[in-house]
């Protein structure tokens, strides 16, 4: 199956320090600042980065089941995530200090198409994907009510 995998890694800029940052990328923490995002929990939790937590999301008429794989507290999160019938990976998000009070965060999709019908969906996410981190950045920086850095996305 040519062009049915992939592996996409960026980084972008947060203006919080590590640990702040971090929170943004929890399932609850991606309400925040992330239009029509709304995981729903199977079971309750009252630690939705816990790994083992299960979650389900739904976008563009699409459901995503997500599992929290890994887990280092204020670092990194790893998630393993499948959209039945169409593609199936992993996402891991890192969080490392800038060195000037705020942080890098480095963002990797490893997603495989699971079917013919999901490799063009799979092909436009990966050819999109330094416009998809850069719109994160952007969108983070309204939610803490700065301005939006210089583009600082790089993949």
């Amino acid at each position: 199956m040519s062009g049915a995998q992939y592996t996409l890694t960026g980084a972008l800029a947060v203006a919080l320090p590590p640990e702040a940052a971090f929170a943004l990328f929890t399932p609850r923490g991606e309400e925040l600042w992330v239009a029509g995002w709304r995981p729903r929990f199977p079971m309750g939790t009252s630690d939705d980065s816990a790994p083992g937590t299960v979650f389900e999301t739904g976008a563009d008429d699409e459901l995503t089941i997500w599992v929290v794989a890994a887990r280092e507290p204020g670092r990194r999160v790893s998630y393993a995530r499948v959209t039945p019938g169409s593609r199936a990976g992993t996402v891991t998000v890192e969080v490392d200090a800038d060195g000037q009070g705020g942080s890098t965060v480095r963002v990797t999709y490893e997603l495989t198409a699971l079917t013919p019908e999901g490799r063009g969906p799979l092909r436009e996410f990966a050819g999109g994907y330094r416009d998809f981190l850069r719109s994160w950045e952007v969108d983070i920086a309204r939610h803490l009510g700065s301005p939006p850095p210089a583009a600082t996305v790089r993949t």
